[in-house]
């Protein structure tokens, strides 16, 4: 979140009225993230921090689908460089316990989690975006989000084949191991976590202004919607440490405390040729669904994954083999997913950085807020997930 999103107090007392690059509601908040653990669906169980080409493996018929996920990232006030700023699978073989949480990670603090459901064939991913304010009372916020997704992706991995994992349960897990983690005193998080299973039945729990998009054969299938208590004041999983909530009480401040449980959780079907993306404010805030589009389009369409028809749009043949490593012919980014992760966040970056650029949030602040006269990008941390679906038996 940017410097001056807020924690996420109702007071009686007026709006505290400062610069949009300072804040607008007291306390003000910053962004976090942070490179968050992945499993390799096929490293025989064993828990991997993994990143890239993610696939979620099982023996199931042609039928089933799986979901090959590759990320990318850059820091608020870092260069994106589009060698480094993504995670690939055979350059990350680090186990997941042993993965420290460090402050502030080269990827800023935005995190990220990518992992195998157990042996079962579903798969779960998704983004967290961790509230930066909570630096003025002390407390390192990036911690909590670097913590979330440690707890969503090994809890994801330790999930037997008899139990049903949903994306609410698994969120609801994940908070609750950061609640109970002695390290983490303080700080917030909002989140976008789904699970996915071998029919391609996709489950998205959504709480605050992370998000995600569903895009199917040159259209926006699905996005989701952001929940916010207040313009710039998202939903956002927490924890209040008691000398905060004796000083909001002197104040007449109520604390905003979101759980799991107020999640938007929204079922989906995906299939074969599917674009899936999940990011963090740093990418919402400076392109809209549409332009998201016409980036994956470009390269679907450029690749034959997309290719027109005089039927419309149809999955191209290739698919399997561009979003297994070694599909594209780059030294990095050399799967589809990859790329896609890659130039989104390019793309964004570049936005956010651009004066003359309006996006989404400069046209939300001339609308709650003419008299601020803001314009261009909003600079921010930004974290992408893309997954491709795939018939699993392609690649």
């Amino acid at each position: 979140m940017h410097p001056y999103k807020t924690i996420g107090f109702l007071s009686v007392s007026p709006l505290i009225h400062c610069s949009l690059n300072t804040c607008r509601l007291a306390p003000a908040l910053s962004y976090q993230s942070c490179p968050a653990p992945w499993f390799d669906f096929r490293s025989g169980g064993r828990s991997y921090l993994n990143p890239y080409s993610a696939r979620s493996s099982h023996s199931a018929a042609a039928s089933s689908v799986a979901y090959r996920a590759g990320a990318a990232f850059s820091a608020k006030g870092r260069r994106f460089n589009t060698k480094q700023d993504l995670y690939s699978f055979e350059s990350s073989r680090q186990s997941i316990e042993k993965q420290p949480f460090t402050g502030k990670p080269a990827s800023g603090q935005d995190a990220f989690f990518i992992s195998s459901v157990g042996s079962s064939g579903t798969a779960a991913f998704g983004v967290a975006d961790g509230v930066g304010g909570w630096d003025s009372s002390g407390i390192d916020s990036a911690h909590f989000s670097h913590a979330l997704c440690h707890h969503l992706a090994k809890n994801a991995e330790g999930t037997t084949e008899e139990q049903r994992l949903g994306a609410r349960q698994l969120l609801s897990q994940g908070f609750a191991d950061v609640v109970a983690d002695e390290e983490i005193t303080g700080g917030g998080s909002t989140a976008c976590v789904a699970v996915g299973n071998s029919t391609g039945h996709l489950e998205v729990a959504n709480l605050g202004d992370s998000g995600f998009v569903q895009f199917r054969l040159n259209a926006v299938h699905h996005s989701s919607n952001p929940q916010t208590h207040a313009f710039n004041t998202p939903f956002q999983l927490s924890i209040i440490p008691p000398k905060i909530l004796a000083r909001s009480r002197i104040f007449g401040s109520m604390p905003l405390r979101d759980f799991p449980r107020d999640a938007s959780v929204t079922s989906h079907e995906v299939r074969h040729g599917d674009v899936l993306v999940f990011a963090t404010d740093g990418v919402w805030d400076n392109l809209s669904s549409n332009e998201l589009l016409q980036i994956v389009s470009r390269h679907m369409a450029g690749f034959q994954a997309w290719q027109a028809s005089d039927k419309g749009t149809m999955v191209g043949k290739e698919l399997g083999i561009l979003t297994t490593e070694g599909g594209i012919p780059k030294e990095k980014e050399n799967t589809l997913q990859t790329l896609l992760a890659v130039a989104i966040a390019g793309e964004a970056k570049a936005a956010s950085q651009n004066s003359r650029r309006d996006g989404p949030f400069a046209r939300e602040v001339q609308k709650f807020y003419p008299h601020e006269e803001f314009h261009g990008g909003k600079v921010d941390d930004i974290c992408v997930v893309v997954v491709v679906v795939v018939d699993a038996s392609e690649g």
